[in-house]
């Protein structure tokens, strides 16, 4: 009976509890207000950009090619995680099976990927719009356009497929709970009863190497962007340059800094307040895409125009 028993407990289906955010219960319906704003704006702002660079012919150039595959992470990062969220703070759906905790583990793993990649070839783009302006139609034509979105996937599905494995091997025996909104790789790991160094390891070391790597080539990138900016004789062709250059780094500190700081409070930081841990890394989640197509959007006048003329087609985009 006991060989029985174990068998039975070996196909028993696992199943995971996410509490939302620790300590902070009484207010998840004030929490779910902004983070549901937050995350129909980042939708309907994404939807819309993506709807206005697909059907016009005007705008299928590098800029705003790079700008709807960041559309494209910005819906696949936020809606891997929103609504999981609010059904946490608005019904206390906190149960999810293993499988379903992995899938999503998978696809906010394999935005967060795709955006990074995406943010880099948008500096790479900016770099050589400024520093190399002849070559622009040259080095970004439609070919190498379309390898760099093909690269940012496939580099995507090979960061984000091993983790799968390393979490499918680990046993869990009763370890449920997990302290927060969404299943991330470590959060999982952390429940089984075996030694999860090599998903440690691995999940540092995929970090630095994707994301982190591509914050050091975003941030060369743009110093020798300012530095070619500095360098124009023409005071209004400075101030544009660096004004474009504002924003864009705005919304590369929104997304890397909580990031990072999640990463490293994971790993290290055992004072970080466990609620301050999971608020963070539910505001990377639906900040950057709630404000990138706001920031690329608003600061695009093409963009602008055709959204306006999207919107009241009757008065020619004047309302």
């Amino acid at each position: 009976s006991t060989m029985y028993e174990l068998n039975e407990s070996s196909f028993d289906p696992i199943t995971f509890v996410l509490t939302g955010i620790p300590g902070m219960e009484e207010s998840h319906i004030w929490i779910s207000v902004p983070f549901c704003l937050m995350y129909l704006t980042a939708v309907l702002g994404n939807l819309v950009l993506l709807l206005v660079i697909a059907t016009d012919r005007s705008l299928h150039e590098p800029t705003y090619l790079f700008l709807a595959m960041l559309a494209l992470s910005d819906l696949t990062l936020s809606t891997a995680t929103v609504p999981e969220m609010l059904a946490i703070f608005w019904f206390g759906a906190r149960e999810i099976s293993f499988d379903a905790c992995v899938t999503q583990m998978f696809f906010t793993h394999f935005g967060f990927v795709a955006e990074s990649s995406v943010l880099l070839a948008m500096a790479f783009d900016r770099y050589v719009a400024v520093c190399h302006p002849l070559r622009y139609a040259a080095v970004l034509t439609p070919s190498a356009i379309a390898k760099i979105a093909a690269s940012a996937v496939a580099r995507g599905l090979c960061i984000v497929f091993p983790p799968v494995f390393l979490l499918k091997r680990l046993p869990y025996c009763g370890h449920k709970v997990m302290p927060h909104t969404y299943c991330e790789h470590m959060g999982i790991a952390r429940l089984a009863c075996a030694d999860i160094r090599a998903n440690v390891w691995y999940g540092l070391t995929a970090a630095l190497l994707s994301s982190g790597l591509d914050a050091v080539l975003v941030a060369l990138s743009y110093g020798l962007i300012l530095r070619a900016a500095f360098r124009l004789p023409c005071p209004r062709a400075r101030l544009k340059t660096l004004s474009t250059c504002g924003s864009h780094l705005c919304v590369i500190l929104v997304f890397y800094v909580p990031a990072f700081f999640s990463l490293l409070a994971h790993r290290f930081g055992r004072h970080v307040p466990s609620h301050v841990h999971v608020l963070l890394a539910n505001l990377y989640v639906v900040v950057p895409p709630m404000l990138n197509p706001i920031v690329y959007g608003v600061r695009t006048r093409q963009i602008r125009e055709r959204v306006a003329r999207l919107l009241c087609p009757s008065w020619g985009g004047r309302c």
